[in-house]
Formats: structure tokens, sequence, C-alpha cells
């Protein structure tokens, strides 16, 4: 009865928090000037991912297994690996620009997550015999870590084709350009700075061209890491979901749209790394694989429970909106 109290009080504060971070996130969009602020909505974010944590451990003690079972503590989980992804990136001072991408992601999976919507889902209940393995916290978390990291990384490759494509978007940039300082490393700028004003006496355009070549440099590098990272979790994830396969259903590939799906986009993320690897089809090329991934991932995760198909069609997705 404690850990039911305890889990409701942690999903109502998430749930808050998520509302107050959403109104904090897009005043700081359109007044980003205001440093304090934007400190706080990082410190309700911190909150919201201890709430998070607070809420799957809770889980995974009051109902005696790990909380990935089926789609509202997936998405939980989800919300929370976003969250960490995010605080990487702003912890490795990369704010106000990249994790300003990946806040989004965390926030809206969290609210859809405890918004009500899936209210029939939040009681948990006995797992069915095929769940009930040590193979459920190392296949599920490895894949919705990979999911995650996947998504983040997609969304960054997604923000290089706008800023390649879309010239004038750099303008924003250029007039809040002690954000850009603050956020990128430009140690080749402040050193320019300190040895003659070079910058000083720079043209706008070619100072408004530096700015979007660190950009797109900034954004192709870290979506290179994040989706490196979510291919190795999702690699894992399905070399060990094979292996439970065989000891729940006697086959270690089954051609279930699930297993279809994740294998689908393992391969487009592969080709985006290979594509990545080559000096001549970087950056914009590799965003435009990474863009396809990003909707493939989507449909590998949603797209059993909306139809609740296959083997995989634990906790097939209901909603409640009464």
């Amino acid at each position: 009865m404690i850990f039911s109290t305890l889990e409701h009080i942690l999903t109502h504060i998430s749930f808050s928090m998520v509302s107050i971070v959403i109104t904090l996130h897009f005043i700081t969009l359109l007044v980003n000037e205001i440093v304090g602020l934007y400190n706080s909505f990082e410190k309700g974010m911190i909150i919201t991912f201890f709430c998070i944590t607070g809420l799957l451990v809770t889980r995974w003690i009051y109902w005696k297994h790990f909380p990935l079972s089926d789609l509202y503590e997936s998405l939980i989980f989800l919300s929370w690996s976003f969250y960490i992804i995010h605080m990487i990136l702003y912890f490795k001072k990369q704010k106000n620009n990249l994790s300003a991408i990946t806040a989004p992601s965390a926030i809206f999976t969290q609210g859809f997550a405890t918004s009500g919507l899936l209210t029939e889902m939040h009681q948990s209940a006995i797992l069915v015999p095929a769940l009930q393995s040590q193979w459920l916290m190392m296949h599920v978390s490895m894949m919705v870590l990979g999911y995650a990291s996947l998504l983040c990384g997609s969304l960054l490759s997604i923000a290089l084709l706008i800023v390649t494509f879309q010239k004038d978007i750099i303008r924003i940039f250029y007039k809040r350009k002690h954000l850009l300082n603050e956020s990128f490393f430009f140690g080749e700028i402040q050193y320019m700075n300190q040895k003659g004003n070079i910058l000083q006496s720079a043209s706008p355009l070619s100072i408004r061209n530096y700015y979007r070549s660190q950009l797109i440099e900034q954004l192709d590098h870290w979506s290179y890491r994040v989706i490196s990272l979510g291919f190795l979790f999702l690699t894992i994830g399905i070399l060990s979901g094979a292996v439970w396969a065989n000891e729940a259903w006697g086959s270690y590939w089954n051609w279930d749209p699930k297993e279809t799906w994740a294998f689908i986009t393992w391969t487009i993320f592969a080709i985006y790394l290979h594509i990545r690897t080559n000096q001549n089809l970087r950056s914009a090329n590799s965003a435009i694989v990474a863009f396809i991934g990003f909707l493939i991932i989507w449909i590998c995760y949603f797209g059993v429970n909306l139809l609740g198909i296959g083997l995989h069609s634990y906790g097939s997705f209901t909603l409640t909106l009464n």
C-alpha cells in the first residue's frame, strides 16, 4: 500500500513538473536571454528525472519485476533514457543548443506516459510465462536505451538538415552569438579576438558562415556519437532477444513483426554509420539516412502496440479518454 501511494505521488509530481518544464522551455526559446529562467528549466528537468527514477524503482519493488513489461513502463523508461542523454549533453557544456533539441523528447514522452491516456496500463499485472525471465531486464532495457539514443541522435541529424538546407535559420544564432560563444567550442574565435580582433573586422556574412559551419560540425559530431552508442545498445538488445526467444519459443528468430522492424532499424543505422565514415558522403547524406531511421524507430516501437499483433504484443496500446 505504501509503495502504491508513493508511486501515485511520484506520478503526479513528475507530471506537474513536466507541465512546468514545458512552459519554461517555450519561454526560454522565445526569451533565452533570461539566464535565471533557463537555469530553472534545467533544475526542473533534474527534479523530474529523479521523480521518474523513483517511480521506476517503486514499481520494481512493488510489482517484483523490472518495470519494462508493458507499453506504459517502457514509455517511462524511454523518457528516463531521454533525460539521461539530455543531462549528458547539458553537462558536456552543450547547453542552449544540443540539449534544447533533446529536451522536448524527454518532456513529451514523460508527459504522454503520465497524462492519464494510459491509465488502464498504470496497474501492472502478473507477468505472462514468456516474460518471467532474467532476460527481460537485459533485452528490453538495451532495446529501449537503443531507441532513445538513436532517436536523440536522429533529432540532431534532422537539426543538421534544417541548418544545412535553410540558411536563414542561422540568423537566429547570429543574433544571439553570445549564446553560441558559451555553447560551442569557440576557442579559435576567442583566440582570434585576443590576437587582433579579426572577427570584429570581418563581414557579417563571413561571420554567419563561420557560425553556421561550427553549428553543422557540432551537430554532425554529436549525432554520430549518440547514434553510435544507440547502435551498440540496439545490437546487444537484438542479440540478447534472440537468445531469450530461443529459450521461450524454441527459435532464435521468428520474423515476428517486432523482430522484422527491429532488423530494419538496425540495417538503416548500419547504413548511416557506413556513410558517416565516408568523408565524401558525411553530414547531409548521413543525416538523411538518420531521418529515415527516426521514422522507422517509431514504427518499430509503436507499430506492434497499435495493432496488437505478433509475439511481442504484450501490453497493447489502449487509450482511456474518460
